[in-house]
C-alpha cells in the first residue's frame, strides 16, 4: 500500500520541527516521491548525514512502503 504524502511530511516535521518540506508525487502512484527538505538542523552536516536524518525520520519505511524518494536537503538561507 502506498504511503500518503501528508504522512511523509508529518514524519519529517516530527523529527525536524523547523523543516520546510516540499513533496512531489512523481508518478501519481503514491510510491515515488521527490522531496526538498530545508532545516537548520542540517547545518555542519554532510549531504549523506542530512539524508540519513530524513531517512531516520521515516522510521524504516524507505524501500518498503515508500519505494522511492529523490531527496534534496539544504540549510535555510541566512538573511
Amino acid at each position: 500500500m502506498p504511503m500518503d504524502a501528508a504522512d511523509i511530511v508529518s514524519m519529517i516535521k516530527d523529527a525536524l520541527p523547523d523543516a520546510e518540506v516540499t513533496l512531489t508525487d512523481l508518478k501519481g502512484d503514491g510510491d515515488h516521491y521527490s522531496a526538498q527538505v530545508v532545516s537548520a538542523s542540517f547545518k555542519g552536516k554532510s549531504r549523506v548525514q542530512q539524508h540519513q536524518m530524513v531517512y531516520d525520520a521515516l522510521q524504516g519505511r524507505m524501500g518498503g512502503v515508500l519505494h522511492a524518494l529523490a531527496l534534496q536537503t539544504s540549510v535555510p538561507l541566512e538573511s
